[in-house]
């Protein structure tokens, strides 16, 4: 069972209304959103199951494949949030919309921390996208490290075609990813983008037919644990603050991780 916050409460939610599966298979965790029914739509459950998920990892994993049950990895927000009586045992916008500041503040952080920990230096997380990935999914597929994609995959950031924003840390990858200019156009639109286009503009690594995503994650997954997981934790963490600092700040943050691998490996 999963707790969600509700109305000052916790509530039990069912794995089934939750949606989710998580396995480790050795150095390898797949978290596969299982509502296939609903094309894997996200509630407030499925985020805080997410971030538990995050939180209890076992230390083996290094590599973490988050991937969709069915036609497509998700549609997005669950369409009964938008409804005065919600989604069972988790409520709705509209209770949402009743939360002081403090509290209002700190339910979209909770669900932030089911996207956020996808980007730990020490794992490398790869969303396997095939079909529709709006809103929500869209940014789970963000979320993550790699994009491989199905030649059938509809990215769309739906949110402010709903009168929302996009709040579930996707608005800075896509900005890094595509740049500013391209990303307003996208988010303002709310335009779908196929997989030839994905890829031309840097959302996806490798795009595949439909039938051949789950080889292409597993090649993937395997290259990866090739390499040293330290050097690999450090090399991630070296290009992940990259972008804020500059070239004499990274040179020198370059020095201070070869000097700990040099000491780990010959010291």
């Amino acid at each position: 069972m999963t707790e969600v916050a509700h109305g000052g409460r916790s509530e039990e939610i069912s794995p089934e209304e939750v949606g989710l599966r998580f396995e480790v298979d050795g150095e390898i965790a797949t978290v596969t959103l299982a509502r296939p029914e609903k094309r894997n739509a996200q509630t407030f459950a499925t985020w805080s199951a997410l971030a538990r998920i995050g939180e209890d990892l076992p230390q083996q994993v290094r590599v973490v494949v988050v991937q969709g049950e069915g036609p497509s990895f998700s549609a997005g927000i669950d369409l009964r949030m938008f409804t005065p009586e919600g989604v069972p045992g988790q409520g709705s916008f509209a209770s949402t919309a009743t939360l002081d500041g403090k509290a209002f503040d700190e339910r979209i952080a909770q669900a932030q921390q089911g996207f956020m920990w996808l980007r730990r230096p020490d794992i490398v997380s790869i969303a396997a996208v095939q079909g529709h990935a709006v809103g929500a999914g869209f940014q789970l597929a963000l979320a993550c490290d790699l994009r491989i994609v199905a030649d059938d995959v509809r990215f769309c950031m739906k949110e402010p075609a709903l009168g929302l924003v996009p709040d579930l840390t996707g608005t800075k990858p896509l900005v890094d990813l595509v740049g500013l200019s391209r990303a307003v156009e996208i988010c303002l639109t709310a335009r779908t983008v196929g997989a030839e286009e994905a890829a031309r503009i840097g959302l996806a690594e490798l795009v595949v037919a439909r039938d051949e995503l789950a080889q292409a994650v597993r090649d993937l997954a395997a290259a990866l644990l090739s390499t040293n997981r330290d050097a690999a934790t450090a090399t991630k963490r070296l290009l992940q603050g990259a972008a804020g600092r500059t070239l004499e700040e990274q040179c020198a943050a370059e020095r201070q991780e070869q000097m700990m691998r040099i000491k780990a490996l010959f010291g």
